[in-house]
């Protein structure tokens, strides 16, 4: 067992982040991600705060072929969660990861869904406006309103069938999320080599949805400067309709690569899958739940789909809050 594997090993037996470690060792969590990822070697004196630290010798830490001793246990972070660690072999993580992969992309299709249902009956409604349908202006008006909510509810049925569908094939991984896990050796290595050949591609994910959707104003601010012409109606529904197409690209490039990275930082137990983070996670359902049902509701009461769309970037800033409340709630529960 090399180093970097004897580190990861030690640090998750002892219930440590790598937060946790790094403040320790009064050294930046970035080195001791790198000594972990073996991209980088602590020097002498690091190695004997943490044989210290881990109550084993320097000689296991630095020879590789010596056999890990009983270690003992430093007194564990009390962040409130009960310790319960799971063994995770690379035959379970390599199979997580391939469900991952695929997961993501239907749970982005899904929420693609949810964003682009209205716009079917966006579009009947203009043509509708326009005279274009076979019908009489009497007659268009409450038939295209009637089709297009048909075709709205049908699109958020599928995607809710997709969310019910991928939640029910990953209750195998739930532990994942749940449970403190212990990785075999081999498996951060893999993990890590695998998260690092996407980064780059993570990154330019984020950057493009992230653009799309700031841009996916812009339609909307070209149909306010033309309020008053005998057209604005029309043309505000149809830059309604290029916003929602906007903003569907955008967030399925987020919500697909932050499932991506997210099945990386499970494994790891980085980023919002620390131990203290597994905790709170249990409420993300909740509020993300509640947040959809505010969107629709008003929707659907208002009918001013053009408004209504704010609810989610609204959510999504206070969603920050609401974790940074938890973390501070479980932390102080646990003291």
């Amino acid at each position: 067992m090399i180093l970097a594997e004897k580190i990861t090993e030690n640090r998750k037996k002892n219930g440590w982040s790598q937060e946790d470690l790094a403040y320790k060792l009064g050294v930046s969590r970035q080195s001791v991600s790198k000594w972990e990822s073996a991209q980088a070697v602590p020097d002498m004196k690091k190695i004997l705060q943490l044989s210290e630290l881990f109550g084993v010798s320097t000689d296991y830490l630095i020879k590789e072929e010596i056999e890990a001793p009983e270690p003992v246990l430093a007194a564990p972070v009390d962040d409130g969660i009960e310790e319960s660690v799971r063994k995770v072999s690379m035959e379970e993580a390599s199979a997580f990861l391939q469900h991952n992969d695929r997961s993501a992309h239907r749970i982005s299709a899904g929420v693609t869904l949810c964003i682009l249902s209205p716009v079917i009956m966006l579009l009947l409604e203009v043509l509708a406006m326009a005279g274009a349908l076979p019908l009489s202006e009497e007659q268009a008006p409450e038939l295209a309103g009637a089709i297009g909510v048909g075709i709205l509810l049908i699109m958020v049925a599928a995607a809710v069938g997709i969310f019910l569908w991928e939640g029910m094939h990953g209750k195998p991984y739930e532990y994942l999320e749940t449970d403190n896990i212990d990785t075999e050796y081999g498996v951060t290595g893999m993990v890590r080599e695998r998260r690092d050949a996407y980064a780059e591609t993570h990154s330019r994910r984020i950057v493009i949805g992230v653009m799309l959707c700031v841009i996916s104003a812009v339609p909307m601010l070209i149909a306010g400067m033309t309020h008053y012409s005998d057209d604005s109606e029309s043309l505000q529904l149809i830059c309604l309709t290029i916003l929602l197409l906007l903003c569907a690209v955008g967030v399925r490039l987020i919500v697909l690569t932050s499932c991506l990275q997210g099945g990386y930082d499970r494994l790891l137990e980085e980023g919002d899958y620390t131990r203290l983070n597994k905790r709170i996670s249990r409420f993300d359902g909740i509020y993300w739940a509640i947040v959809t049902a505010l969107y629709l509701a008003w929707s659907f009461v208002t009918r001013r789909w053009e408004f209504t769309w704010i609810v989610w970037p609204v959510a999504g800033v206070l969603y920050a809050a609401f974790r940074e409340i938890l973390k501070a709630v479980v932390t102080a529960k646990g003291r």
